[in-house]
């Protein structure tokens, strides 16, 4: 079992914490004067708009470099779903202070949710910050940045009803050449007690589907074989109330049957018949599904403003297994510690974990977030001691269901796109299956973006091990 890390346990894929996953750039050598370096905290969606950011600014004459000394422009697109999140954020600008000493012309600035929460405070909390830009003002960042080189500091803090970024095509970044994500749609318009999102990305609004269609077909060109629709919630997708999620998903996949379709996050209450139906009819729509409880308690789930209850929940599961079949991946999220939760409500967590038998989750203390609902009308009132003991109980749980469901592979053979080398050796290649587990196996002659059939030999809880048959 793995560590517990503040209030998060890291167990490989088991549960990864997504406030602090961190990307930066590649080194490009295109001739161009100015270097930018973008750091991405967060969730997908953190850096597929990193992606965008650094479209932008090759416009603008910047290439990005993974070297933090060479560059003229730094960047930290942020993540406010925790306090954890921002407080890893502050730490690294006060690492960003020490280069700035020395370099004195160097340009700092803060994007994404943490910028749009807390604004003109982080120029004065932070002195070393000279540019603040939330998620939908990336389009002013050229504008921002020449008011910093003039010595002044540039704020944009605009929430949009429009903003997509439909038009840009974004730069790839970290990429293996393989998988890539789309953006459909940003904001959400779910308010759910504990979210910040609502309030950092602005409401809902979904991207022209012609511009999706084409992003993806030429993406596909390109060599990419997979691709990732992205959205806080995917499932309200709806342009000019003609195209639903479920139209748009069977769109991307009749692109290409070799174009294997993955979406997230879906919202429980709006993933619906024709969407399971859409990824039944179309092999390449991988049959995974991250859908996140939060809590198995109908209580909490009512103090969570999740709109469903326990039972709800759990006759939407059955209808994915009915649909699907019983090995359609599920993931979910889970809250440990919400306010006022009981020990028996806890136990409601486990005792629903054991019915959905989620292949893996991702798991977290209760981290109340300024400015949210339940900030604002309920008391943080669980001991951190009895949520880290509540969560350990919950990540246990985990460990046990996704060795129970990895079980179930071995001695199949799965199809699988290669990703590249495994992690630990580069005498292996790894990949995903259609139910997005990872799956490693001997690399012999074979190349990443290639599908392979892999009879699965043995399995850990987080990783399926096997062979490529012919």
């Amino acid at each position: 079992m793995g560590r517990l890390i503040s209030d998060i346990a890291v167990t490989d894929r088991i549960t990864e914490d997504k406030s602090i996953t961190k990307h930066i750039p590649v080194d490009e050598k295109t001739g161009k004067t100015k270097k930018l370096y973008i750091e991405s905290y967060g969730c997908q969606m953190n850096f597929s708009d990193s992606e965008i950011v650094t479209s932008i600014l090759k416009r603008e004459g910047f290439d990005t470099t993974s070297d933090i000394n060479n560059a003229d422009v730094i960047f930290i697109n942020t993540c406010s779903i925790r306090e954890k999140a921002e407080q890893t954020v502050r730490r690294r600008l006060q690492q960003f202070n020490v280069i700035k000493a020395k370099k004195p012309d160097l340009t700092v600035g803060v994007l994404g949710c943490m910028a749009e929460r807390l604004k003109t405070k982080l120029l004065e909390e932070e002195k070393i910050v000279d540019i603040v830009a939330g998620p939908d003002s990336y389009r002013d960042l050229p504008n921002l940045l020449n008011q910093a080189d003039e010595g002044l500091k540039g704020v944009n803090t605009f929430l949009s009803r429009e903003e997509t970024y439909a038009d840009i095509s974004p730069v790839r970044l970290n990429s293996n050449g393989v998988t890539a994500f789309i953006s459909i749609m940003r904001g959400c318009d779910n308010m759910c007690s504990f979210c910040v999102v609502p309030f950092t990305r602005g409401r809902e609004r979904s991207r022209d589907p012609d511009s999706i269609i084409n992003e993806a077909k030429q993406i596909f060109d390109q060599g990419y074989r997979e691709v990732t629709l992205l959205g806080q919630n995917v499932d309200s997708y709806n342009w000019n109330a003609q195209i639903n999620f479920a139209l748009l998903l069977e769109m991307v996949a009749r692109i290409n049957p070799e174009l294997r379709v993955r979406f997230s996050t879906s919202h429980p209450k709006d993933i619906t018949d024709d969407v399971l139906f859409t990824m039944n009819k179309y092999e390449n729509i991988c049959t995974y599904i991250h859908l996140p409880v939060q809590s198995g308690s109908s209580r909490i789930l009512g103090l969570m403003n999740r709109t469903y209850d326990r039972e709800w929940y759990l006759n939407k599961v059955d209808r994915i297994r009915e649909i699907l079949g019983n090995d359609c991946g599920i993931s979910s999220d889970m809250i440990a510690g919400f306010c006022s939760e009981t020990d028996e409500e806890h136990k409601e967590t486990l005792t629903l974990m054991d019915y959905v038998k989620y292949d893996f989750s991702y798991m977290f203390i209760y981290s109340e977030r300024p400015g949210t609902p339940a900030a604002k009308n309920f008391t943080d009132d669980i001991r951190e001691q009895v949520k880290k003991k509540r969560l350990q109980e919950i990540i246990d749980k985990q460990q046990t269901l996704s060795l129970e469901r990895n079980k179930r592979e071995v001695n199949k053979v799965h199809r699988v796109l290669i990703e590249g080398h495994s992690k630990r050796s580069n005498d292996y290649l790894q990949g995903r299956n259609s139910a997005n587990k990872v799956i490693v196996f001997p690399r012999k002659n074979l190349r990443k973006g290639k599908y392979v059939n892999v009879l699965v030999e043995s399995c850990t809880a987080a990783t399926l091990i096997g062979n490529t048959i012919t």
